[in-house]
């Protein structure tokens, strides 16, 4: 797998990971068929694969999975072929639930404080020790990892204050051209941040929860990191030459 940052510690030995994995994937329903997003095939391997070296990398030890479509396709896979070094938990959500709903939903099985939470259909190769000091250091009850873009139109961006906290979220706005910085879809969540989650009723955690929170509450740690989305075929098909085409 690509990338150029060393993990200077193993900085995610004692947190848990959980994975947002249970949506239905229609956008790239016409590229994988039946099977589901983390098991996307990429140079040979299956996305998931990608993920857990990844993640390795950086000392992880255990890994939530919330499922939902296809989860039996993912939990054969795991069966078959777990990690060598990560506890997988598998939570399988009755329906889809949106990623607060996920959140509430899997709460009870999240044990760290604080808690590293990543879409489970992108990637951003981002040094994540680097996350975590930024994380401890600002003290804030969340922080969002952040993808600086070339071309901001796809995706919603994201407004900082001089200090790195985020004051703002704009909506996706195909009008737009220029460079921008957009959620990567990775978050250090604080216990107490997923206590008020999962006390309450969001669906989304972008826009039921972080575009409600006072401006300043939640800091960014920002970069000009490769950032993909395989949620879509087109972005499928260009996966490999970030990702590669072997273990990390």
């Amino acid at each position: 797998m690509s990338g150029t940052v060393e993990p200077r510690a193993r900085c995610l030995e004692a947190l848990d990971i959980f994975v947002l994995a249970g949506g239905l994937g229609t956008r790239i329903r016409p590229a994988l068929g039946d099977l589901p997003k983390l098991l996307a095939p990429i140079s040979g391997r299956p996305y998931l694969a990608y993920l857990f070296d990844w993640l390795e990398r950086f000392g992880a030890r255990r890994v939530v999975l919330g499922l939902g479509y296809k989860a039996e396709a993912v939990i054969g896979h795991l069966n078959a072929q777990p990690p060598r070094r990560i506890d997988v938990v598998t939570i399988v959500e009755p329906s889809p639930l949106g990623t607060a709903g996920a959140i509430r939903f899997a709460r009870n099985a999240l044990q760290s404080d604080p808690v590293l939470i990543m879409n489970g259909d992108s990637f951003v190769d981002a040094d994540l020790c680097a996350f975590v000091e930024c994380h401890c250091r600002n003290k804030a009850i969340g922080t969002v990892l952040c993808a600086e873009v070339n071309d901001g139109g796809r995706y919603g961006r994201v407004e900082l204050d001089r200090r790195g906290r985020i004051v703002g979220f704009v909506e996706k706005d195909a009008a737009f051209h220029g460079r921008a910085l957009i959620s990567a879809g990775v978050y250090l969540l604080s216990a107490r941040l997923l206590d008020d989650i999962a006390s309450g009723a969001a669906a989304s955690i972008e826009h039921d929860v972080f575009e409600r929170l006072p401006a300043g509450t939640l800091a960014a740690f920002a970069g000009r990191f490769q950032f993909i989305d395989i949620g879509t075929p087109e972005s499928l098909e260009r996966a490999g030459g970030l990702l590669g085409a072997g273990p990390a």
